[in-house]
C-alpha cells in the first residue's frame, strides 16, 4: 500500500494529459529543454571567461605612493567598485 504500482503511475498520466493536453505537454518539453541548454551554455560561457581572466597582468609602477596604492587595490580581483545611487 505504500508505493505506487504502474497502474497508478498511468491512471495519473491519463488524467494530466485529459487537462493538460498533449500540445501543451510538447511545448512544455520544448521550453524546459531550451531552458536547461540555455543552462549548460551559459555555465561553459561563464567558465572560460573566468579561466581567461585569471591571468592579469601586473599593475605598472606608479612614482606616487597614493596612486599605488590605489591602482593595487583597483587590480585586486577581490575587490568590487560600485557606486550606490538613491531612487529619486
Amino acid at each position: 500500500m505504500g508505493s505506487l504500482s504502474i497502474w497508478h503511475w498511468l491512471i495519473v498520466l491519463v488524467i494530466v494529459v485529459l487537462v493538460f493536453g498533449t500540445k501543451k505537454l510538447k511545448n512544455i518539453g520544448s521550453d524546459l529543454g531550451g531552458a536547461v541548454k540555455g543552462f549548460k551554455d551559459g555555465m561553459k560561457e561563464g567558465g572560460s571567461s573566468a579561466d581567461a581572466a585569471a591571468p592579469a597582468a601586473p599593475a605598472q609602477q606608479v612614482s606616487n605612493s597614493q596612486n599605488s596604492q590605489n591602482s593595487q587595490k583597483a587590480s585586486d580581483s577581490n575587490t568590487v567598485d560600485v557606486e550606490a545611487k538613491t531612487k529619486s
